[in-house]
């Protein structure tokens, strides 16, 4: 009885244990059902994005930037593709460290990196030494990149055969011709903040015209094993960069070589604290060569002359600007070529004085005379006559006060006062190059209006942009500015062959060190003193010096613009740049085989006999 009371119970007990298990299982079930419903359903969208993005791999795949060329086509800047090498130095020691430990017979950490450093040593002569790999490789940081940029081939070398050092994309930027033009190209250099390898201009054009030498980066995306950087095969997706395009510029190679070392011993012969200089097609106005006496490598590092003061440092210029006169005064038929004046040694306008370079009395002078000698008396009376609004219109047309606009990066517009903002003695000063300022780029630019039948076409550096696909799109030339009729401009640009002549005295110029023999040359001097601000006055000891001309004068093809900044004046390089035109346009002949002059330019009359 005992036994049957008991196996009826056990049995009972077995069905609930059932029921309870099929009711446990029931609620699994349902809710197992519930999150199906809820990843497969509401969360399905977001989960398959989470799950994408851990086995996708992205990665940015820098454009080649494009090249500079001059305009024959050769090559001044160009890209090409670089590795920088890298370590995770404590990684590296807790890797090495944990292998001796297990096995003894393995290196260890100090053992390793001695055997890395030497082999890279040896792959790389004279790149870099084995110390310096080894400085990098026991320094106390997480990561760190050594030596120089190295060739991809080399880099996958080292990488095999240690893949603790890794290696990095960088593209680098080249510039064959080193210091060459370098003050207008400017530099690109990669930066870590941006994508890897990524080139981005600096300075210069490499900077103003970064993104049309930039291109646009591709993207790389590729599909990888969970858990791993193991790229499936097949499921690779890409998108191509697209190259920068090329920039072509209007300089020369060669007159931009002459340029810079012409104008740097000249400097230095002189012991200028500076000078610039610059060359123009005299009917285009394209710039073939623009230079200064300091210059830097952008292959190295760059120092402090990075700078491109031709464009961005105005100063004031002289007796160059006397053109503006000379011109005004022969368009408005106020003087002809022959005009005698009677120009006394000093001339008062307001309350200041102001002399002739050279002590005398009265004298007559031709308006020829007037250029040909750079009589500050006889430029003032003629200005008085043209009037100063007249005057500061024809300045203006001949771009003074503006920009050129000629696409190089900081240019100055430099300063011209406008009349309402004149004192009583302005037009004592402005007339003779003082009280205003221009760079040696708008300097130039006058004389390329006389030269161009008096017509300034804006200068430009900028020739056309090649694209990837090799189309060539060429930047539209600027529009001229009449400044004067083309019978003044002859006329004017006869006159300053005065400057250059060495006649019977007094009919000398002031300039006859800028003659070339079988040539006719038309040219300007200027010497402007700087101001002092100890003495609220201008100094009698420091000075701009300046040039300005055209070769050959019967037939323009180049117009040279230059400045010394502080000569030692009194010496002969210190106190006249013609010398150094002389020498660049002795150059520009011969490189370009210019046909020489028809007739050698007549002796002007610059100063008639008194009585």
């Amino acid at each position: 009885m005992i036994r049957g009371r008991t196996a009826r119970t056990n049995v009972a007990g077995s069905n609930r244990r059932l029921r309870v298990g099929r009711l446990l299982m029931v609620v699994a079930l349902v809710l197992a059902s519930a999150k199906l419903i809820q990843v497969q359903g509401f969360e399905a969208s977001a989960l398959s994005e989470q799950a994408l993005k851990q086995r996708l791999d992205r990665s940015v795949i820098p454009a080649e930037r494009g090249s500079i060329m001059d305009r024959g086509g050769n090559v001044l800047a160009f890209s090409s593709e670089a590795r920088q090498l890298y370590a995770n130095p404590r990684l590296l020691n807790k890797e090495l460290d944990e292998q001796h430990a297990k096995d003894p017979s393995k290196p260890t950490a100090a053992e390793y990196k001695q055997e890395i450093a030497r082999f890279i040593a040896q792959e790389l002569p004279g790149v870099i030494t084995e110390q310096e790999v080894l400085d990098a490789l026991f320094r106390d940081v997480g990561f760190t990149y050594f030596g120089p940029k190295i060739d991809p081939g080399k880099a996958r070398e080292i990488t095999t055969k240690y893949p603790q050092i890794g290696s990095e994309y960088q593209a680098t930027r080249e510039y064959p011709g080193g210091d060459l033009a370098a003050n207008i190209i400017g530099a690109a250099n990669w930066r870590k903040d941006e994508v890897p390898g990524k080139l981005r201009g600096q300075i210069g054009l490499e900077s103003s015209m970064d993104s049309v030498l930039a291109g646009k980066d591709g993207q790389q995306v590729s599909d990888t094993a969970l858990g791993s950087n193991l790229v499936i095969p097949g499921t690779r997706e890409l998108e191509p960069a697209v190259p920068g395009s090329n920039v072509e510029l209007t300089i020369d190679s060669d007159v931009q070589f002459m340029l810079q070392r012409e104008l740097a011993d000249y400097a230095r012969t002189a012991q200028a604290k500076n000078a610039s200089a610059v060359v123009l097609d005299a009917k285009t106005g394209e710039v073939y060569a623009l230079a200064n006496d300091k210059t830097f490598d952008p292959n190295g590092q760059w120092g402090e002359d990075i700078g491109n003061p031709a464009v961005t440092t105005p100063y004031e210029p002289g007796s160059v600007a006397k053109l503006i006169t000379a011109a005004g005064a022969i368009e408005d038929g106020i003087m002809k070529p022959d005009t005698v004046l009677q120009v006394p040694g000093s001339i008062k306008v307001a309350d200041r004085t102001v002399s002739d370079a050279w002590q005398h009395g009265t004298i007559p002078l031709t308006f020829t005379g007037v250029l040909g000698k750079s009589s500050n008396v006889g430029t003032l009376m003629a200005a008085q006559q043209l009037g100063e609004q007249r005057w500061y219109d024809f300045a203006r047309n001949f771009g003074l006060g503006q920009r050129t606009g000629v696409g190089l990066p900081g240019e100055s517009g430099g300063t011209l006062p406008p009349p309402d903002q004149w004192s009583g003695s302005s037009f004592g000063n402005l007339p003779i190059g003082q009280g205003l300022s221009m760079t040696v780029l708008q300097m130039a630019s006058m004389y390329q209006a006389i030269a161009n039948d008096g017509v300034r076409v804006p200068p430009r550096i900028i020739s056309a942009e090649i694209g990837p696909d090799g189309n060539r799109v060429e930047r539209p030339r600027p529009e001229g500015v009449r400044v004067v009729s083309p019978e003044t401009a002859h006329t004017v640009k006869d006159m300053l062959r005065s400057v250059v002549q060495e006649g019977p005295k007094p009919n000398n110029g002031t300039g006859p060190g800028a003659a070339l023999p079988g040539y006719q040359v038309s040219g300007k001097t200027g010497t402007a003193q700087q101001y002092d601000p100890a003495c609220k006055c201008y100094s009698n000891s420091k000075h701009w010096i300046t040039f300005a001309g055209v070769v050959p004068a019967d037939s323009p093809r180049f117009v040279i613009g230059l400045m010394l900044d502080r000569p030692a004046y009194g010496t002969q390089e210190g106190s006249s740049a013609a010398p150094l035109f002389h020498n660049i346009a002795s150059f520009l002949t011969q490189r370009y085989q210019l046909p020489l002059s028809k007739e050698q330019a007549p002796i002007q009359t610059l100063q008639l006999p008194t009585p």
